[in-house]
């Protein structure tokens, strides 16, 4: 037997008071020490609780209680129980359970969330730290009570999730981050076929005669006029 009774200390009282166990045997059971049974048949230990009767508990039967009298060498068993209780499934569901010592840490995690992961969801923030969404606002608003003094502190370190959990939710919301960088995006490049296409002749010849409008005979003439003087001094 690995696991003793319910209650081993009301549990030995019991049977020293109802039984002709050996205090080897009664120890055994509720893994107690030999001198601490003989000390409750004595009345020195366990002065003051009432005895817990393993029977109605379900724990032992008269008949090993019976062969146990009857053989001091043999060890006592725990009854088997016939009843199958179901078992407890583990929901995934609300917000998780912070212990009481951690609390306090909580807005210094959701604000290194906030800043090291933006694209984290409120509700991933929820999952992964157990707060409510109205704290992770005032936190990012910075309309929080105590928000000159918080730190931001990595939640895996202060023990409010695991990294396996922080690593989940990270990869869940980078699924959705490509599709809203590409809707945010500005002008993109031109195909190649666009930027490589020759332009149309009528452009060509649109661009070139307005260059040729600007350049006109009167400028022409006019810099010749500057230059004739010049030329007859040196004459």
């Amino acid at each position: 037997m690995t696991q003793g009774p319910l209650m081993p200390k009301a549990t030995a009282v019991w049977l020293v008071e109802n039984t002709s166990l050996a205090f080897e045997q009664i120890a055994d059971f509720c893994k107690l020490h030999p001198l601490e049974v003989k000390g409750i048949a004595d009345g020195e230990v366990a002065a003051g609780i009432k005895g817990f009767d393993p029977i109605t508990a379900g724990q032992l039967t008269r008949d090993e209680i019976e062969k146990a009298q009857k053989s001091p060498a043999y060890k006592l068993k725990v009854a088997v129980s016939k009843v199958k209780l179901p078992e407890v499934k583990r929901t995934t569901k609300g917000p998780r359970y912070t212990p009481l010592s951690r609390r306090q840490d909580r807005p210094n995690a959701i604000l290194w969330l906030l800043r090291n992961h933006p694209e984290l969801k409120d509700a991933q923030v929820i999952r992964l730290v157990g707060t409510t969404k109205s704290t992770i606002q005032q936190i990012r608003e910075r309309s929080h009570w105590n928000s000159g003094s918080l730190q931001p502190m990595d939640p895996v370190t202060l023990g409010l999730c695991t990294q396996i959990d922080l690593d989940f939710e990270v990869q869940r919301a980078a699924k959705d981050r490509p599709a809203a960088l590409a809707a945010d995006s500005g002008a993109s490049l031109l195909p190649t076929e666009v930027s490589t296409r020759e332009e149309a002749p009528e452009a060509d010849e649109h661009r070139h005669g307005g260059r040729e409008e600007r350049i006109n005979a009167d400028s022409v003439f006019a810099k010749l006029k500057g230059v004739r003087p010049a030329d007859d001094d040196e004459d």
